[in-house]
């Protein structure tokens, strides 16, 4: 019973591998809807006030993504990524140089949306691997400062938009007439300026470099 199983799974998968490739084609659009991890660079603000140092760290963040692309030719594309908003904790670490501490002193959401133009190396494979180049604009919102920080007398931070540079590769494996698994991996330069208020003054704090690799997968449709 087991290996009848085993050999029927085997035949969908042959089934699926031996499917005609789906072509990408001038005027294709491929709509792309999964997961998505926005992993940022370590140490990513590091303050020495003289006495000892202060790290901010952003954690990751997990949100659902959005991926348009349109074929401007059998090989170019144009290519948008949009995403439900991350949310991210942000961390600091207090260090003297002899002992440190850490504690999560706010957390913040963000919007990453980003157009590139991309290659595609094989627009007649099953396997269909990309590679591309644009402009990310990132937009943070909903900041909120934990009890810790507002007890050291910071009631709020702000933190800028940021455009930077983002790259890109990926593949989609296509099967059936329409329909394909994607794999898709970025790094995008993010960098945000960081602000702190006492509720009457506000002061730079300086910039938060995020830098994050962006991995997700996603299930997708042509037409």
């Amino acid at each position: 019973m087991k290996s009848s199983k085993y050999l029927l799974a085997a035949g969908a998968l042959l089934a699926l591998v031996a499917s005609p490739a789906l072509a990408y084609e001038a005027g294709t659009w491929v709509l792309r809807a999964g997961v998505g991890v926005v992993a940022p660079d370590s140490d990513n603000l590091v303050v020495d006030d003289g006495t000892g140092t202060i790290t901010v760290n952003v954690d990751d963040g997990t949100s659902m993504t959005l991926m348009g692309t349109y074929m401007l030719s059998r090989h170019w594309a144009f290519d948008i990524l949009a995403s439900w908003p991350f949310n991210h904790d942000i961390n600091a670490t207090i260090s003297d140089g002899v002992s440190s501490q850490s504690a999560k002193i706010a957390e913040t959401d963000h919007l990453p949306p980003t157009f590139s133009m991309q290659y595609h190396f094989l627009p007649d494979s099953t396997i269909q691997p990309y590679a591309g180049a644009g402009v990310n604009y990132t937009t943070f919102f909903n900041t909120d400062v934990e009890q810790a920080l507002i007890d050291l007398g910071v009631d709020g931070i702000d933190l800028d938009d940021s455009f930077g540079l983002a790259l890109q590769v990926g593949a989609d494996w296509t099967f059936g007439n329409r329909w394909l698994l994607n794999f898709d991996l970025r790094w995008i330069d993010i960098e945000s300026d960081l602000t702190a208020s006492d509720g009457v003054v506000s002061e730079e704090v300086g910039t938060v470099k995020i830098d994050p690799w962006v991995y997700s997968i996603n299930v997708g449709y042509t037409f």
